[in-house]
């Protein structure tokens, strides 16, 4: 995933687990009779594709506007804080209705009180860690390795709820972290061997994974301060994130950058960062549709196909030969993905159908 899908993923799996519902999103269950089995296998297969879409040309386009030979821009702070400015600015113009009229009625109206930005400023730093180094990470290597690159984010999940949590996981869950960390490790090794890695992506990749776990972590934490309201969470990270990126730009020169950069004033470049940052936003309602019209575990095995077939398209697209050796790296990392949540889905069934189990146990959810 990219930084708008890590961005607002974890969010949403905790909003949409315990939060307040989600005005955009359909309703689940209700009292009328459920749709015919064919419309209900369409309604999913249609979410699906819209997600995958969304996710992987949101990857490309950013990849484009960090990375491009054509386009030559070396400012990644700029191009993020542009996206979450036009994430704020959409937050704002949907609770007012503007955006798409009546279906906006239900939004909760959004204000900057200062006081709640302050409480949410300790999530906002990880989260600007979060998608900053989500966002380097895909600056220095290449797409196809980006899954890989950035793929310690269960072993840091398992890591930090042990540490922070005290909540311990199953052997088989340890297991398949370890796949993961084997095939990580392939990965590097074969990119080293082709010639085209990267130490500064793989730091980028290492401190990106464990920002996802940490900001999984402080969104349960900030989440009451916003009555538990993933719009209201969202708009306040993206305001907080825009003040403090400012520094962080005149800091690293992006400024001077940015001044000498000759395609500052043409439409076309507006045009690729305005579509990058509408992805970027919509990653987040999409990922909530799929996980409403499926189910969290479905949603993680999709995620997991999608970035398998991600790879494969980056391969092809940018005419790349890869070993055997790396194509088994890739592999390791999805079949552990997929293992280790085939695991936790599996466990947690047991754990609600089990009224013995351990409320730590039960609360474990293994994100």
């Amino acid at each position: 995933m990219s930084k708008a899908q890590l961005t607002r993923t974890g969010i949403l799996r905790m909003a949409l687990g315990g939060g307040a519902a989600d005005p955009l999103l359909p309703a689940e269950g209700g009292g009328g009779r459920q749709a015919p089995f064919l419309l209900r296998a369409l309604r999913i297969a249609v979410v699906v594709c819209l997600y995958w879409f969304t996710s992987i040309a949101m990857v490309f386009l950013n990849k484009y506007l960090l990375d491009s030979p054509s386009l030559r821009l070396d400012a990644p702070l700029f191009v993020t804080f542009f996206q979450c400015a036009l994430t704020a600015a959409l937050c704002l113009g949907l609770s007012l209705g503007v955006a798409c009229g009546p279906p906006c009625s239900g939004l909760p109206t959004l204000r900057l009180d200062p006081k709640v930005s302050r409480s949410v400023l300790p999530l906002s730093a990880v989260f600007i860690g979060m998608v900053t180094s989500n966002n380097l990470c895909l600056k220095h290597v290449g797409v196809a390795f980006y899954n890989v690159g950035r793929s310690l984010t269960t072993v840091f999940n398992v890591l930090l709820s042990y540490l922070l949590l005290k909540q311990t996981t199953s052997l088989y869950a340890l297991l398949a972290c370890g796949v993961i960390i084997g095939g990580f490790w392939l990965g590097v090794d074969q990119e080293g061997a082709e010639g085209t890695l990267s130490w500064t992506g793989i730091f980028f990749g290492i401190l990106a994974s464990l920002c996802v776990s940490l900001n999984a972590i402080y969104t349960k934490k900030v989440l009451p301060v916003v009555d538990g309201s993933i719009w209201r969470l969202t708009f306040y990270n993206n305001v907080n994130a825009c003040v403090l990126f400012f520094p962080l730009m005149m800091l690293l020169g992006e400024f001077r950058t940015l001044y000498h950069f000759d395609k500052l004033g043409s439409p076309s470049f507006w045009g690729v960062m305005t579509l990058g940052g509408v992805f970027g936003f919509a990653i987040g309602y999409v990922t909530g549709l799929q996980i409403k019209f499926t189910s969290p575990l479905t949603h993680n095995v999709s995620g997991t196909a999608k970035a398998c077939a991600q790879t494969v398209l980056a391969v092809i697209y940018f005419e790349e030969t890869k070993s055997f050796l790396w194509w088994t790296s890739n592999l390791m990392v999805l079949g552990g993905s997929f293992a280790y949540t085939w695991v936790k889905g599996l466990e947690m069934r047991k754990a609600q159908e089990d009224p013995n189990v351990k409320s730590g146990e039960r609360n474990e959810t293994g994100v």
